[in-house]
């Protein structure tokens, strides 16, 4: 009797442990079935959003995705400021459009449908590096975890960098000095997030670029 209940154990946990595997690897092989795969693909930059705060446990959520990213010797020479305060953001794109009256810029900000400096987010993550020979791939891979992450959540999200310029003039400079940034530490992107109210088209990618070496 015994030995007739240990064949049935047997026999039950190679069926658990052999079909759910062989059904598994089949499964992640096809883009439509893969969550990681399928949210890469259909990410877009967003530059029209929904006037809707976005609730800062998510913001939180997707920074903390960000500093999840893998960096050079685990140094985590980054930091991370998340600005969701409409009041800034207004004053900060107020202080912006003074600024680049007379330059290429303005033609930009005076455009229709436009709201803030951020491409119209509600708001920015700004992500600032300790300059090193690895902290701008660093800051770039923390900043792909946080678009996917956004897109994840279904929200949409912009990196820029064109914004930053502002924040080392005297017109910025008491922004930047709200955000309160270790010192050695620089501004190196940003990333405008929302709701989006747009849903653009993926751009064609040249898969050419894409080679294997025999």
């Amino acid at each position: 009797m015994k030995r007739f209940i240990i064949a049935l154990m047997i026999l039950a946990l190679t069926a658990t442990s052999c079909s759910p595997t062989t059904s598994k690897t089949t499964q992640t092989t096809q883009n439509d079935t893969n969550p990681v795969i399928e949210t890469i693909m259909s990410r877009r930059s967003i530059r029209a959003y929904k006037d809707q705060a976005v609730p800062r446990e998510i913001l939180q959520q997707i920074a903390e995705c960000g500093i999840n990213a893998p960096n050079g010797m685990n140094a985590q020479q980054w930091e991370v400021r998340i600005v969701d305060n409409a009041e800034w953001i207004a004053s900060a794109t107020k202080s912006y459009v003074e600024s680049v009256k007379g330059t290429p810029s303005e033609k930009m900000v005076s455009g229709e449908g436009f709201k803030n400096m951020f491409r119209n987010a509600p708001a920015v993550i700004f992500i600032a590096h300790k300059p090193g020979r690895c902290t701008q791939v660093d800051c770039g891979l923390m900043a792909g975890n946080m678009v996917l992450a956004a897109k994840s959540l279904g929200l949409g999200t912009c990196c820029m960098m064109g914004p930053l310029g502002f924040f080392s003039t005297p017109e910025g400079k008491e922004f930047l000095s709200s955000m309160n940034l270790s010192e050695g530490y620089e501004l190196l992107l940003s990333v405008g997030v929302g709701y989006p109210d747009e849903e653009p088209a993926a751009k064609p990618r040249n898969k050419e670029v894409i080679k294997f070496v025999e």
